[in-house]
């Protein structure tokens, strides 16, 4: 039997997804807040709805009936969720693990104080007043630190805190830029870490044994708290590399429970030989852009098949590879067009995925280059070139 999946976030991440399923005979239907989104372009049909209106939810359930609801993104009523997959529905890679990673307070308690994963030291603030005290009051975070919305995409609203008359402004931003409808931000200790990595780990289906599988670590680089480019491999010592993968697999069957299924982006730290959490998403991850050149199996692909439950065979791996991303340089709700697009494609070893987001605004990723390198830095360093060529106008 064709499996229906109804698609709730329909970006680039999403659009990938869509394509990876229909490869294997899924229909998909794509829902967002506002129409022509990127993965609506291939979908099987489209919705258009507040994200965060349970009621809305429930009636495109009704009204398609699924086999599979998956979220690409955060900003989705998950109480809704939770009330359909108590209902029989079968939310990916579990309604659970999309209503603790909605809000970063949630999965940060869970990781630190249930599962007890080494974490930055952080607090949570619901004013400007209760940030200043939660940065500068005895045993509080300190300076310089780091500060977010709970809930926010591709790192809108974070910021660095460096000095005291920082804060007010870190708080603004953070509310301006967050989703959702609680205004608190979480503020944590700034790790000058040495790199950071994603570590892809896909829970299968518990008909295929529950087993947990590991992509090898991504590098990735970040401005503004969103993803500039990544890389694979990404050297790490035997004992970092383990740490990460133990701290994603306990992370993981937590969330996943006994009968979720799907793929997961860990992130962590890593400054030395110590590994330290920091964001998690039960869905691809936007640095794992890369495995759509990095190997035969990318992470669209191995989350579709978790889904299914179908078999997830050895990975291979096709050698250095890098992602860099294309930017938009300011803010229009003009149709979007593209140049350097053959200058771009001129280099060798080089792909371009142009998103087809309808609009634009500044740094928004509009698309990905992908290159294959002879080392990993030679890979970034000609991704990051070709991506340098392409103007979004």
């Amino acid at each position: 039997m064709t499996a229906k999946i109804l698609l709730l976030g329909s970006g680039e991440l999403g659009k990938e997804f869509a394509i990876s399923a229909k490869r294997l005979g899924c229909r998909v239907v794509a829902a967002d807040r506002y129409d022509d989104a990127p993965a609506m372009q291939v979908a099987d049909g489209r919705e258009v709805i507040d994200m965060l209106s349970g009621a809305s939810l429930s009636r495109i359930v009704r009204r398609h009936k699924p086999d599979f609801i998956v979220p690409e993104i955060e900003a989705i009523r998950t109480s809704e969720l939770l009330k359909l997959e108590k209902a029989g529905h079968s939310v990916v890679p579990s309604a659970f693990a999309a209503h603790m990673t909605m809000n970063r307070d949630a999965i940060r308690d869970l990781a630190a104080k249930e599962l007890g994963l080494r974490t930055a030291r952080y607090a949570y603030a619901a004013s400007a007043q209760e940030l200043a005290d939660a940065v500068l009051a005895k045993g509080g975070v300190g300076l310089p630190c780091v500060v977010k919305p709970t809930m926010s995409s591709s790192g809108k609203g974070q910021s660095v805190v460096r000095t005291k008359k920082e804060i007010a402004k870190a708080w603004e931003y953070a509310v301006t830029n967050m989703r959702g409808d609680r205004k608190v931000v979480i503020v944590e200790e700034f790790i000058d870490f040495d790199y950071e990595i994603t570590q892809l780990t896909v829970k299968e289906r518990a008909s295929r044994g529950g087993g947990v599988v590991f992509v090898e670590p991504i590098g990735h680089r970040q401005e503004r708290g969103d993803y500039q480019e990544s890389w694979m491999p990404c050297p790490m010592k035997p004992a970092a590399k383990r740490a990460a993968r133990e701290m994603s697999e306990k992370v993981v069957t937590r969330l996943a429970g006994k009968n979720g299924a799907g793929i997961f982006g860990v992130e962590f730290f890593v400054k030395g030989g110590e590994v330290i959490f920091s964001e998690l998403s039960p869905r691809p991850h936007d640095t794992g852009m890369v495995t759509l050149r990095s190997q035969d199996l990318s992470e669209f692909d191995l989350h579709i098949r978790a889904i299914l439950g179908l078999p997830i065979p050895e990975i291979h791996y096709e050698g250095p590879t890098a992602s860099a991303v294309i930017l938009a340089t300011r803010d229009s709700e003009r149709a979007p067009s593209y140049s350097g697009l053959e200058k771009a494609l001129a280099i060798p070893s080089v792909e371009l995925r142009i998103f087809g987001k309808p609009t634009t605004r500044r740094h928004r990723r509009m698309g990905v280059v992908l290159a294959h390198g002879k080392t990993a830095d030679l890979a970034r360093s000609t991704a990051v070139r070709a991506a340098a060529l392409v103007r979004v106008r």
